[in-house]
């Protein structure tokens, strides 16, 4: 991974790490808080050497309790020194437990004995460590004097005594705060990188480019409302989710550039991801393009175009392949735009024989020859075989693809299917992007006011479009007979669907 992994991987889960650096600063608030304060109490020794005072003897002296220093720093943590401190001031706990609590350090090249005491009351480290100063200084005099009578050559002296601390040594606030916010960060770091990496699911376009180098046609910019308002012409005009609809129309003419696949497969790897409303809203921008567009629900298993567009699904698709009609008889129109509709019909207990059949794929074939693009919604890939065999009687498939619902091995193996059978996969559909964050794919041009002054203003295009299902198109069961309506001897206008050029032989 690279730094931009990195950062991603940062953004995905900036409230994980948040909140564990929120968890570490509580942490270290209350080690600060429960934690029973320490005082510390010093207190400072002079080493002398008792001489004549003549040069030489003072720079001879000087070198010698330099020397003598050291073993009297570590003669400060003995029970000679420490014992009788406890007799004095009756404490209860052995030497060495209080050697524990007592330090003691020299400057180099100086002859100054620092004694450093910690205690739980200030008083009390104050007059240990008077006391540790004082046992010194008798133990050094026993010590250094002469075997054969006189005094101890060595004279320790208190230049610094101890005094009570007014605040707490230990413990320190502002450094447990510092060390929680520290360690809670790592861990949530740690963390986020742990989840990414055990994470694999498809979130955006770099998730994509992991599993296929297929083109990316387009991201569909997530709306709470497409629940509700499924179709194009329900959203916005302007609105972030529209204008993925027009890029992906945009993209895969530019994916088609040989033009020769005009007929196009909408799939996906498994239920949920949004293939139908992708198929049903594509081919209304095709047809808003001024396209003749025929969209087909070829999703014998569970249809949901009809229920999108508010169609009759009763007649469709089955009941031409099985020959009771004629595929024109059967195709109903929607909106203002030049779009025709084949429902799904009655549902058949042989959907993949009846779509990989030669009478679909002539009827594919009949309709590429009178309509400009043909879009047909395929049932999943993985649950059942219906789309990989379709896929072979079409031009192009398109793969949709549901961000941080599908993992990697699910596209893999749905790709892989396709390519088993030889279809032309055209590219890949992200459909559930969020409009902001790492993988944020739609961007937006206009400001909030143009959003809602858009939303009057195609307000009243939408209803003029039939954008409420229930003032949807009729179904075909209540209109005209279509062979009276598209093959009449009368002029017809431009909007008419073009049925002249389909052979009724």
């Amino acid at each position: 991974m690279d730094l931009r992994d990195y950062l991603r991987i940062l953004r995905r889960n900036w409230l994980l790490i948040v909140a564990t650096a929120l968890v570490g600063l509580l942490v270290g608030g209350a080690a600060s808080v429960l934690t029973k304060p320490t005082y510390t109490a010093e207190t400072q020794l002079f080493v002398a050497i008792q001489s004549s005072g003549t040069v030489q003897e003072l720079q001879q002296g000087n070198t010698f309790s330099q020397a003598r220093v050291q073993s009297y720093v570590k003669t400060v943590v003995s029970p000679v020194v420490l014992q009788p401190v406890i007799d004095t001031l009756g404490l209860d706990f052995t030497a060495e437990e209080l050697a524990e609590n007592v330090k003691a350090n020299t400057d180099l090249n100086t002859v100054l004995i620092n004694i450093s005491v910690s205690d739980h009351s200030p008083v009390q480290a104050a007059a240990i460590a008077e006391a540790v100063a004082s046992s010194l200084i008798k133990a050094v005099d026993t010590l250094e004097k002469p075997k054969t009578g006189g005094t101890s050559p060595v004279s320790l002296s208190v230049i610094k005594p101890a005094i009570a601390p007014s605040a707490p040594a230990a413990p320190s606030t502002r450094i447990n705060l510092l060390l929680g916010l520290v360690i809670g960060l790592t861990l949530g770091i740690a963390a986020a990188v742990l989840r990414m990496t055990l994470d694999n699911r498809i979130r955006g376009e770099s998730d994509v480019r992991r599993v296929t180098d297929a083109p990316l046609l387009g991201g569909i910019a997530f709306d709470q409302d497409a629940t509700r308002k499924p179709l194009l012409t329900q959203a916005p005009f302007q609105s972030p989710r529209a204008e993925s609809f027009r890029q992906l129309r945009t993209n895969l003419q530019f994916a088609n550039v040989s033009g020769h696949a005009k007929s196009v497969l909408i799939t996906s790897s498994l239920p949920g991801e949004g293939k139908s409303t992708t198929a049903t809203n594509l081919a209304i921008a095709l047809a808003q393009a001024g396209q003749t567009v025929c969209l087909i629900d070829a999703d014998l298993r569970r249809p949901m175009v009809s229920e999108y567009l508010g169609l009759d699904r009763n007649v469709g698709l089955t009941t031409a392949l099985v020959g009771v009609a004629k595929a024109e008889d059967l195709l109903q129109p929607w909106g203002d735009d030049k779009l025709y509709v084949l429902t799904s019909g009655q549902i058949p207990p042989n959907p993949s024989e009846l779509l990989g059949s030669h009478e679909m794929k002539q009827l594919i074939g009949q309709l590429e020859k009178t309509f400009d693009t043909v879009v047909i919604d395929a049932p999943p890939l993985l649950p059942v075989t219906d789309a990989a065999v379709l896929s072979q009687h079409v031009a192009g498939v398109v793969v949709v693809v549901g961000s941080q619902k599908l993992r990697y091995q699910d596209l893999e193996k749905s790709l892989g299917a396709l390519e088993m059978v030889g279809s032309n996969v055209l590219g890949v559909v992200l459909n559930r992007v969020p409009t902001k964050g790492p993988d944020a794919y739609a961007y937006s041009y206009y400001s909030h006011d143009d959003v809602d002054a858009s939303k009057d203003f195609h307000g009243a295009s939408s209803r003029r479009q039939s954008v409420d299902v229930s003032r949807s198109q009729p179904s075909s069961a209540s209109t005209p007979d279509i062979d009276d309506t598209l093959f009449d001897s009368g002029p017809r206008q431009a909007s008419n669907f073009p049925f002249e050029r389909l052979d009724r032989t």
